[in-house]
């Protein structure tokens, strides 16, 4: 078995539940829903910059910061891919005629 295609199977698993939408709670609003998107973001980035920090001090495993790792690259590509997506629909609203 091939480890790389193994990690690549559990970040696509972890990766699959947290991009599947919640139901919308009452009185929830997209403001809630984008400071919450946020909020998971950061503790993502937190987790693996403290997973990078233990595994260069020798307390955690060499798989635990790679998959730290990938974690982190996954939520920055989102994170990317949401702002490109943001920029684009602004644009495409200043080129609306008034």
């Amino acid at each position: 078995m091939d480890i790389r295609s193994t990690l690549a199977a559990q970040v696509y698993g972890s990766a699959q539940v947290a991009a599947r939408p919640e139901p919308a709670a009452a009185g929830k609003g997209p403001g809630e829903a984008f400071a919450a998107a946020a909020q998971d973001f950061m503790a993502t980035m937190r987790a693996g910059e403290e997973t990078v920090k233990a595994g260069l001090a020798g307390r955690a495993d060499p798989q635990a910061v790679v998959e730290a790792l990938a974690a982190t690259e996954l939520a920055v590509q989102t994170a990317v891919a949401v702002r490109d997506k943001v920029v684009e629909a602004y644009q495409e609203i200043l080129r609306m005629p008034v």
